[in-house]
């Protein structure tokens, strides 16, 4: 390798540092699109429409502890985070790497607990920090490109985790996530959110 190629070479990584830094979280979210695209599901995080409208039905002053499967570069933690109670905790999940170690260096708050791993293991998961149940567990993950028997798993894992008058509370651009509410919880609430691109399709499945 010559002297040219030689610097070329060391100034690739300096180049991809400079184009992430200034991308931010937006970066960090494509990116992670490319790497996991069934995993991740969307290009670009949900509009501030589409936090407001998912977290209303929360009951706030009685949340202990609340879980995100899919967290991305933390759209929803910090609005999630700023609702909670002074001794309630925030547990997100998600297969990727990248955004695990994005999440656990921007967010630093004591309540704030990032885990690699499967939300199938949502039980276990919630057991590792203290608590026997989730109040209210938010899932953005693509239902309707997750691998076969996986979606079933996760529903079915998260029904068992949530305490009697919480909720699962899905965002997805199709039906999926909503179809399988239906399948695990008797009540399940709707509705659209148009202000986001593509209009998004929320559901709000209740543990009565």
């Amino acid at each position: 390798m010559n002297g040219n190629e030689l610097a070329e070479s060391r100034g690739l990584p300096r180049l991809a540092g400079k184009i992430k830094r200034a991308l931010g979280p937006a970066g960090v979210f494509f990116r992670g699109f490319l790497e996991h695209p069934r995993m991740v599901g969307a290009i670009a995080v949900s509009s501030p429409a589409v936090v407001k409208a998912m977290l209303e039905p929360v009951d706030w002053a009685n949340t202990k502890l609340f879980v995100e499967y899919g967290p991305g570069v933390g759209t929803f933690c910090q609005p999630v985070l700023d609702r909670l109670p002074g001794d309630g905790e925030l547990l997100v999940i998600d297969t990727n790497p990248l955004f695990i170690d994005y999440l656990r260096k921007t967010i630093k708050d004591s309540r704030f607990h990032a885990v690699l791993g499967s939300a199938e293991d949502v039980e276990e998961i919630v057991k590792s920090i203290g608590h026997e149940k989730a109040d209210y567990v938010l899932s953005g993950l693509p239902f309707s490109t997750l691998p076969d028997g996986i979606g079933a798993r996760i529903a079915a894992a998260t029904q068992r985790v949530i305490r009697k008058g919480g909720a699962f509370l899905t965002y997805q651009y199709t039906g999926a996530a909503r179809e399988y509410s239906k399948r695990y919880f008797s009540r399940v609430d709707t509705s659209r959110v148009w202000a986001n691109i593509p209009p998004c399709t929320l559901a709000w499945g209740w543990q009565d």
